[in-house]
């Protein structure tokens, strides 16, 4: 979907459908930042999860307590490994009837996929929703009223859902120290919408996954189709903070989270970069970061930002110095980065764990 708003004047869409910019990147993410503004998400999938058994299914095999789940309420998960990385993500709002997952494209079909395999004796049926759109907005402006309005109805609640990364949910944990967390003020809303629900908003000021992108990554906001590769924790994009219940029971990969968290520390470190304009050079994901020509990490997620300029999310080696400059390198150019830090080096190990005393193996002294 999203063709009531691909079709308006200024829109530029690349080869997947997913609408770039209308025309304006910079008032874009100003209009979307400050509620006027809609956006449309043809890079997000809906999954229905229909069935008595949904929410305790859910709880039991993926990363967050879903066995309570208020209708209305939002929260997010993640399917892990055995090895506790990363390997699906997604959006939860429940109605009281279905659980609707929202999906980066890219992993919807695996997910879809796996959940099915999942299913064993359970009473919960899993669906793709092709049939419906997925439209984004700022919690605080006309914008969000009116994707109120638009939302698809189950059981008379209005399905949209609240990205839960304001705050650290209950049962998570936050890394950053940050005294104010750029989270807080990310009030970012998806709704879900039929036809008539989509054509309904394309008076308002629309935004492009340019805005949408430079917004999400000021947050140091991770998401699925940028943060996560083959060897990704929760931990190391801190993920705890909105999509791990560390309280809950076992589920796969349960067991590296909590040794992660409690004993160890997690190998590599979400950083904010600060980047050099000089060039007008953006770089791209996978592109490396060095440090003194050595490889300490790499880019995940970059855009040019309103306020901050050109900025990236990266994945750093946990042994990158906090403090030290690096360089950005895309094709031919080198790009000089600062950094912020997001998940500290020493982050984890939050047991206390006593030690025990060191017993003498000397013999004793012959009287």
């Amino acid at each position: 979907m999203t063709g009531a708003f691909a079709s308006l004047p200024g829109v530029v869409t690349d080869d997947e459908g997913v609408i770039q910019h209308a025309g304006g990147p910079w008032a874009e993410q100003r209009a979307l930042a400050a509620g006027r503004a809609v956006v449309p998400r043809a890079d997000r999938v809906v999954i229905e999860v229909a069935g008595p058994d949904r929410l305790t299914w859910l709880d039991s095999i993926t990363s967050q307590a879903l066995g309570s789940l208020a209708a209305g309420e939002s929260t997010e998960l993640l399917v892990l490994d055995p090895q506790g990385r990363v390997e699906h993500a997604a959006a939860v709002l429940d109605d009281g009837a279905s659980t609707w997952l929202i999906a980066d494209r890219g992993d919807a079909a695996g997910l879809a996929k796996w959940l099915t395999m999942m299913r064993f004796r359970a009473a919960v049926t899993v669906a793709v929703r092709d049939d419906l759109a997925v439209v984004g907005a700022m919690r605080g402006g006309v914008a969000a009223d009116r994707l109120v309005a638009a939302a698809l109805r189950g059981r008379e609640l209005p399905l949209v859902w609240a990205d839960p990364w304001g705050r650290v949910s209950p049962g998570g944990w936050q890394y950053a120290r940050a005294e104010d967390h750029p989270g807080a003020d990310y009030a970012f809303l998806e709704a879900l919408v039929d036809d008539a629900g989509e054509a309904s908003l394309v008076d308002l000021d629309v935004a492009g996954a340019l805005a949408a992108e430079a917004l999400r990554i000021a947050a140091w906001r991770p998401r699925w189709a940028a943060e996560v590769d083959e060897r990704s924790l929760p931990h190391e994009s801190d993920w705890l903070r909105s999509a791990v219940h560390l309280d809950k029971g076992c589920y796969r990969g349960q067991e590296t989270v909590a040794k992660v968290h409690n004993l160890g520390h997690p190998p590599r470190r979400l950083a904010l970069l600060h980047l050099d304009g000089s060039e007008n050079v953006l770089p791209e994901r996978g592109d490396v970061v060095l440090l003194d020509d050595e490889e300490v990490g790499r880019v995940t997620s970059a855009a040019h930002h309103h306020e901050l300029g050109p900025i990236a999310l990266a994945i750093l080696s946990r042994r990158a110095p906090e403090e030290a400059a690096l360089v950005v390198r895309h094709d031919d150019a080198a790009i000089a980065a600062a950094q912020e830090v997001i998940v500290p080096g020493d982050a984890g190990r939050t047991a206390e764990v006593p030690r025990l005393t060191r017993l003498s193996r000397r013999r004793p002294a012959e009287s």
